[in-house]
């Protein structure tokens, strides 16, 4: 193969790996020599392909600290639609409508196709989760619990769900902020809902039982849409 064609082969490749979430938004891609080593190609082509992908804005090149993944393909629409979320509250239940779909298939899929690491992946999350309110860190409770649906999304093996995910939940995050939202402090029973739901997405996924995961994770949003019209 011809050397633009090597390039234009690790790039494809690279490209797959974003999209199928092997590399995620703001992780460090393996250095030139072990990608050259895991593709049979010069670092030279490396460097190349990568150099491309940074120049679309899907790599940032760090000087000295190697090369990073962005988050432009994950959040980059989110925020003029967060804007617009919070300037339009009616639009707000139209994201939660999606969400509710979306994180119900991804539940289902999850359950269905995850793996064993991607299923231990959600368990762990569920367990930093459970410590985090154990010892009322509201922000971190609510980071784990935004990981944990990251995860899910991960799991379904759904290039779409996991990026579509992410970008739902970023216009929900905006929203939130900017409205000073925070469900874990409407009410003290709120987050031990919050926790028990979580716990029941969890253990259907684990068990795979997709309609299960989908049933659970969609009463989950519900109460949330419940919770967000109350406030």
């Amino acid at each position: 193969m011809k050397p633009q064609g090597l390039v234009e082969d690790v790039q494809r490749r690279l490209e797959q790996a974003l999209l199928d979430g092997r590399y995620v938004a703001n992780s460090r891609l393996p250095s030139e020599r072990v990608m050259a080593e895991q593709f049979g190609v010069s670092r030279n082509t490396v460097r190349e392909a990568t150099q491309r992908l940074v120049a679309r804005g899907l790599l940032r090149s760090r000087p000295g600290a190697g090369v990073y993944v962005s988050d432009q393909l994950r959040t980059g629409a989110t925020s003029p639609w967060g804007h617009l979320v919070a300037d339009h509250p009616a639009v707000l239940a139209d994201v939660l409508e999606f969400r509710r779909v979306l994180e119900g298939a991804t539940a289902y899929y999850a359950a269905q196709r995850g793996t064993p690491e991607e299923h231990q992946r959600i368990r762990d999350l569920l367990d930093v989760l459970e410590l985090a309110r154990a010892e009322e860190r509201a922000a971190d409770e609510a980071a784990a619990d935004a990981q944990m649906h990251e995860a899910i999304a991960l799991a379904s093996h759904n290039s779409m769900f996991l990026h579509l995910h992410a970008s739902v939940l970023g216009i929900l995050r905006e929203h939130i902020t900017l409205n000073g939202t925070n469900l874990r402090t409407l009410a003290p029973e709120v987050s031990g809902q919050l926790l028990q739901q979580h716990r029941a997405i969890c253990q259907a996924i684990c068990a795979r039982r997709p309609e299960a995961s989908r049933t659970a994770m969609q009463a989950h949003i519900d109460y949330v849409i419940s919770m967000l019209e109350a406030e």
